[in-house]
Parts: C-alpha cells; sequence; structure tokens
C-alpha cells in the first residue's frame, strides 16, 4: 500500500480580481444555487445555464426567456463578454491557433486540432509560466496570473461557435497550453467539472486530458478527485541531472518524488499514464538515454508519447535527427514500453506553446 505523504494545504497563487467574474466560472448547480439566493426560481439557473451552452449567446440581454430585471442583475455582478480573436492562424492540415486578448489585456493561446476521431482544443490555463523549461516559449517574461475558470471554459465556447459554422463540435479537451495547469489547480478542476456536464458542452471524461510537469502536492490531490479523466505528466529525461537542466521544477519534485505520486496515482485510479518526452538533438535521445528511461518507468501502466521538438527561436535546442527518433522508439519498444511518436500538426504555422503569443504580445514575454 503507497501512503500519501503528509503535506500542508496549498494555494492557487496570482488568482485574477476582478469586479465581475466571468459568469462562465460558475456550473449549474451553483446558478441555481445564486438564483435560489437572489429569491428567483431555482429553474432560473438552469435557463442561464442553457442559454451559456446550448445558444452560446454573447450577452445576457439575449437571454430572452429570463426577466430583464434578472438580466439586468447578471449583468451588474458578472461579464459575459467573449475573447477577443486578435490573431487566427490556420495551418494547411487544419489546425487552427488562435492568440485571444483577456479583459485585462494580456493575451493567451488556444489551438484547434483536427483528427479523423474529431476535433481537439487545447487550452491555456495561465498567462505565462513560472516554471522555466529551457526548451519553451510559454515561460518567456514569466507568470503574470492565472486564469478564472471562466476564462478557460471561455477558449472552449469561443472554438465551439467558430464550429458551429460548419455544424462540427468539440469533441475532446487537452490542457497543454500555456502554463502549468497544477498550479492553477482548483480553477482548471471546476473548468473541468463546468465541460464535462451533460446539459453543458457534454465533453466525456475520457475525452478530456491534463498534463502538468510534475507539480508531486496537486498529483497526489489529482489522485484522489475519483474522476476518469486522462493524465499526462511531461518527463523529457530519464535522470535528475538531466531532467533539472531542462525542468527546473525538478529540484523541487525530483524524479523518485515524481514516480511515487504516479505509483500512488495508479493505485488509486488504476488508470493509465501518459508520458510525453521531449527528444532534443544530443540532450537526452540517445539509446543509452531509452534504456534508462524503460528502466525508470517499468512498474507502471503507461503509455510514451515521443515528441520531435519544436525549434522556438529564443531557444537553443536543435531537433533530434529522424533515424535517433525511430532508433530511441525501437529501443523502448524491445525493453517493453509502450511508446509512439507524436504525430506533428500545425507545423506551417507558430507551432511550439507560447510562440505565438511570444511573436505577437511582446511587452508580455520580454524577461
Amino acid at each position: 500500500m503507497i501512503k500519501r505523504p503528509p503535506q500542508k494545504p496549498i494555494k492557487d497563487l496570482f488568482q485574477p480580481e476582478f469586479d465581475t467574474p466571468s459568469i462562465y466560472s460558475l456550473s449549474k448547480e451553483d446558478l441555481t444555487d445564486l438564483m435560489t439566493e437572489w429569491g428567483e426560481d431555482d429553474y432560473r439557473g438552469s435557463q442561464v445555464f442553457e442559454w451559456l451552452y446550448d445558444h452560446r449567446v454573447d450577452a445576457f440581454d439575449e437571454m430572452k426567456n429570463l426577466p430583464k430585471s434578472l438580466r439586468e442583475k447578471l449583468g451588474e455582478h458578472f461579464s459575459i463578454e467573449p475573447l477577443e480573436t486578435l490573431v487566427k492562424q490556420e495551418s494547411v492540415d487544419g489546425t487552427m491557433k488562435f492568440l485571444f486578448k483577456l479583459r485585462d489585456g494580456y493575451t493567451i493561446e488556444t489551438v484547434l486540432m483536427r483528427h479523423d476521431y474529431g476535433n481537439s482544443v487545447c487550452v491555456t490555463t495561465q498567462v505565462g509560466c513560472r516554471l522555466g523549461c529551457t526548451f519553451c516559449a510559454s515561460t518567456l517574461g514569466g507568470l503574470k496570473r492565472n486564469l478564472e475558470a471562466g476564462e478557460i471554459v471561455s477558449q472552449v465556447v469561443q472554438i465551439q461557435k467558430v464550429l458551429d459554422e460548419t455544424d462540427e463540435r468539440v469533441s475532446s479537451i487537452v490542457i497543454m497550453g500555456i502554463g502549468e495547469p497544477f498550479e492553477n489547480y482548483n480553477p482548471m478542476m471546476k473548468f473541468i467539472r463546468i465541460i464535462n456536464h451533460d446539459d453543458g458542452l457534454n465533453i466525456g471524461a475520457r475525452h478530456i486530458t491534463v498534463s502538468t510537469s510534475g507539480i508531486v502536492p496537486r498529483i497526489y490531490d489529482f489522485a484522489d478527485e475519483d474522476i476518469q479523466i486522462n493524465f499526462a505528466v511531461s518527463l523529457h529525461a530519464p535522470t535528475n541531472e538531466q531532467r533539472s537542466r531542462l525542468m527546473p521544477v525538478n529540484k523541487a519534485f525530483d524524479i523518485d518524488k515524481l514516480i511515487h505520486s504516479l505509483e500512488y496515482y495508479q493505485q488509486q485510479t488504476n488508470r493509465r499514464i501518459s508520458f510525453e518526452y521531449g527528444l532534443f538533438g544530443g540532450v537526452n535521445d540517445q539509446r543509452e538515454d531509452a534504456l534508462r528511461l524503460a528502466e525508470l518507468i517499468k512498474g507502471l501502466k503507461c503509455h510514451v508519447n515521443l515528441i520531435p521538438v519544436n525549434h522556438v527561436p529564443e531557444r537553443n535546442y536543435v531537433r533530434t535527427k529522424r533515424d535517433d527518433i525511430f532508433d530511441f522508439l525501437e529501443t523502448l519498444n524491445n525493453q517493453g514500453v509502450n511508446a509512439t511518436v507524436r504525430r506533428e500538426q500545425g507545423t506551417d504555422i507558430d507551432a511550439a506553446c507560447g510562440q505565438l503569443r511570444a511573436k505577437e504580445s511582446k511587452e508580455e514575454t520580454r524577461g
């Protein structure tokens, strides 16, 4: 029996403070409770939820079956304004990348990826990131603030509005955009439950994936959530020396602590873990690295996604040679590790996470 170590309560840092929070931060249950608190019939909460997610309105005044006084009160207490699209890039493969402007002027990225099995949206959870991974454009300029749950929800709603034009729908979500989701844990979990709701966007739990760079205390929290969503861990190296050079978070939560938390996660959930492993030329992509990786994760039910690195102009890493990529893959497979090379999308646009924001919002991303 793997025990969860004792830990102090954790607060989400850098929370936004708005006079009118996003209406999308409220679950259906929250809206029902709010209506009761305001002296309204509780069914009004269901009506508001329906207007938000079935009709996808842009203003409270469009909620026509609500009394005018209630629409005005909602407008006084909450924001419903859609995210402002500053840039929309479209790849030849159908991938679409959006740069959205938030109410306070900060910008975030959201990506729509088209697959044979449906449309997937990669959402952002923070404005910037403080973890300092040396290969990532998202960390340029550091962390500005966390997103409200509603600002994460709004990204999916905005993409769904684009897909409405062609009678398509968002079928899956990956929480892998700018920022570390587990450093904005409570709003992220609220987001998941809102988009998963049967009366909302109704995106199934098994079609939602969250990725972390290894915030170990939150992995224990996540293991105890009793929710069947997919879980990915950005690993990127099999040794502490290599991983600390690539990912400074490893200095706080080293590989031994990380693996122990993942063993606890699997004990609690019996669910498979996906490891994200970026291949960086001459850094972590040799056969001996693959052998060390296989040894490290041999006790876990897992899958390894090998990711040939996207070149980021502000970083100095180079792409692993094609032959080395497939030699690494073959070595893992021969060691009994289930591994694949991730199919690349959007290579003709600013594909790397944070790259579009870095190019378009230089004031935000300047260190």
